[in-house]
């Protein structure tokens, strides 16, 4: 799959959990011992599993337009996917710190989000550092490739009848 095409989907899958974030109809009430939060507005668990709030939800919707914009070609999709594994990464591990699961009481990071973080930060940091992998490689096979072009010349050269390429040293021809 093409780092453009992740942008595509992760954006989508971002903007389906940011468009559900702000429908109160898939909130469920945070739970007595769930960490309290300073800032409430649309404050629940979707589905009873992701605790979100509405900048969780905005941060979501964000991620989500920027990668449909990266498809669409307006960025470099590279580059997307690295911000996407650096941020959602640092959602996971400040998630998984036991004083800081709500970010300063402002966003919710605890429970089941940490794993979809943690796991949007693994899919993402693949697509984003694998294509230097694939430039080298690329580098390396048109390296080939021109070489093989070279030695094609040669060839097309001995077959219009251009002069022999060996060397000759006092009438004596070397080479087979």
């Amino acid at each position: 799959m093409k780092t453009s095409t992740f942008a595509l989907l992760f954006g989508l899958f971002s903007l389906a959990l940011g468009v559900l974030g702000l429908v109160p109809a898939t909130l469920v009430p945070p739970p007595p011992d769930a960490p309290p939060l300073h800032f409430t507005w649309l404050y629940g668990y979707m589905f009873g599993l992701f605790p979100v709030n509405l900048l969780h939800t905005a941060a979501r919707l964000a991620f989500g337009a920027w990668g449909i914009a990266v498809w669409r070609g307006r960025s470099d999709a590279a580059s997307y996917a690295r911000a996407v594994a650096v941020f959602y990464g640092a959602l996971a591990f400040v998630g998984m710190m036991a004083g800081s699961t709500t970010l300063f009481g402002v966003l919710p990071v605890h429970g089941a989000d940490v794993w979809l973080h943690a796991a949007s930060a693994a899919i993402a940091a693949y697509f984003g550092w694998r294509d230097a992998a694939e430039t080298h490689t690329n580098r390396r096979l048109a390296a080939a490739r021109d070489r093989r072009h070279r030695v094609a010349q040669v060839i097309l050269d001995r077959r219009r009848g251009i002069g022999d390429r060996r060397v000759h040293w006092s009438g004596v021809q070397l080479g087979f």
